[in-house]
């Protein structure tokens, strides 16, 4: 996170990481107390809300917490290839041109077209 960041952007963007991880806030407050964090569960839900404000060492505590509970969550599933298909590969296709969208052409002198 941005250090400049505000104390409310980064509950913001924690509650939003455990949201999209689908963490709950009984697992990040086990975790965070783990930590020897010094806040009970109501008042890291306070802050994680907006309501309350906590000191830079205990945000970072819970931040760390989320951050520990999503490496441990398994890998998201992944959308499988048809069998006789190939894997599309990485970056622009060379067959390609990328202004056009379309394959490039050899025109009767035998020169690429769009070069």
């Amino acid at each position: 996170m941005d250090e400049s960041a505000s104390p409310s952007k980064q509950a913001q963007a924690t509650r939003e990481a455990m949201q999209e991880s689908g963490i709950t806030l009984s697992a990040v407050w086990m975790r965070y107390f783990s930590f020897t964090g010094a806040a009970g569960e109501y008042e890291i839900d306070a802050y994680l809300n907006g309501s309350l404000e906590l000191p830079s060492h205990e945000r970072d505590l819970v931040a760390h917490a989320v951050n520990e509970l999503i490496k441990e969550l398994p890998p998201r599933r992944m959308a499988p290839y048809s069998p006789n298909g190939k894997k599309p590969g990485h970056g622009p296709d060379p067959t390609h041109d990328g202004a056009k969208g379309a394959p490039h052409s050899e025109s009767p002198d035998g020169s690429q077209d769009g070069n």
